[in-house]
C-alpha cells in the first residue's frame, strides 16, 4: 500500500494570498500533514506584466521541494496552478478550481484589465457578501488582506489552459452555490477525469476555505489524503 500523503502545497485563489489557507492549515497539521501556503509573486516587472506561466513556474518550484508522497492542494485560480503541475503530485485537492480546455468556455464571460485592482477598490460590504458563510472577523481580516491581480493571468485562464487528465488521485471540493465557477462546470469536470467529488453545503465560491464550515472540510480532506 502506498504512503500517505504527509506533506501538500496549498495554492490560494486570485486576489488572495496564502492567509486564504488559515482555516485548513492547522487542521492539516494536527492531521500529521506539513503545508506550505506561499502567496504567489508578481514577475519582476510587476502584475502588468505577470503572467500564468510565471505563476506555474513557482507552483512547481515550491511542490518540487516537499518530500514525497505529496499533494497540491489549490482553490480557484489556485485550483488550475494544481492541475498544470500535477505531474509533480502525488494527489491533487481542487476546490471550486477554475476549469481547463474545455471546460473553460462555460465560464461567464468577464474583462480583465491589464491590473484588476481588487486591493484599492475593496469594501467590507462587498466582501461581507461574497463570504456570506464566514463570521464576522474572517470576512474583516479576508477584506484587509485582498491584493491585486495580473489581468493577463485571469484573461488567460478565461481563455483556456491545456492540461492533461492527471494520473494521480484527485479530489473535487465543490460549493452548492457559486457565481465564479458553477458547480455543474465543476461536477462535469469531475466526471470526466473520473475523480472523487466532496458536494460542500457552502453558498460562495470561496467558502469552502474561509467558511464557518471550513475546518469540517479540511479534516474530511486531511481524511482522504491519509487514505491515499
Amino acid at each position: 500500500m502506498p504512503a500517505p500523503v504527509r506533506h501538500a502545497l496549498l495554492l490560494h485563489g486570485a486576489g488572495g494570498g496564502g492567509w486564504e489557507w488559515n482555516l485548513w492549515r492547522g487542521v492539516l497539521v494536527a492531521s500529521g500533514i506539513e503545508v506550505a501556503t506561499p502567496d504567489l509573486q508578481p514577475a519582476a516587472g510587476g502584475l502588468e506584466v505577470t503572467t500564468f506561466d510565471d505563476y506555474v513556474a513557482q507552483a512547481r518550484t515550491a511542490l518540487r521541494v516537499l518530500p514525497r508522497p505529496r499533494a497540491a492542494i489549490g482553490a480557484s485560480l489556485g485550483g488550475l496552478l494544481a492541475m498544470a503541475c500535477a505531474g509533480e503530485a502525488d494527489a491533487l485537492v481542487l476546490v471550486n478550481p477554475l476549469p481547463p480546455r474545455p471546460w473553460s468556455a462555460s465560464l461567464p464571460s468577464k474583462e480583465w484589465p491589464d491590473v484588476v485592482c481588487w486591493r484599492g477598490d475593496a469594501r467590507l460590504a462587498t466582501t461581507r457578501r461574497a463570504l456570506s458563510d464566514a463570521d464576522d472577523a474572517t470576512a474583516l481580516f479576508a477584506f484587509r488582506h485582498w491584493r491585486d491581480e495580473s489581468g493577463a493571468v485571469l484573461r488567460a485562464a478565461q481563455a483556456g489552459i491545456d492540461v492533461a487528465k492527471p494520473s494521480c488521485p484527485v479530489l473535487f471540493v465543490v460549493s452548492t452555490r457559486d457565481e465564479d465557477v458553477p458547480p455543474a462546470l465543476t461536477r462535469a469536470l469531475a466526471r470526466d477525469w473520473d475523480a472523487e467529488l466532496l458536494q460542500v453545503a457552502s453558498p460562495s465560491h470561496a467558502g469552502p476555505l474561509l467558511g464557518r464550515g471550513a475546518p469540517v472540510l479540511a479534516a474530511q480532506v486531511a481524511g482522504w489524503l491519509s487514505a491515499r
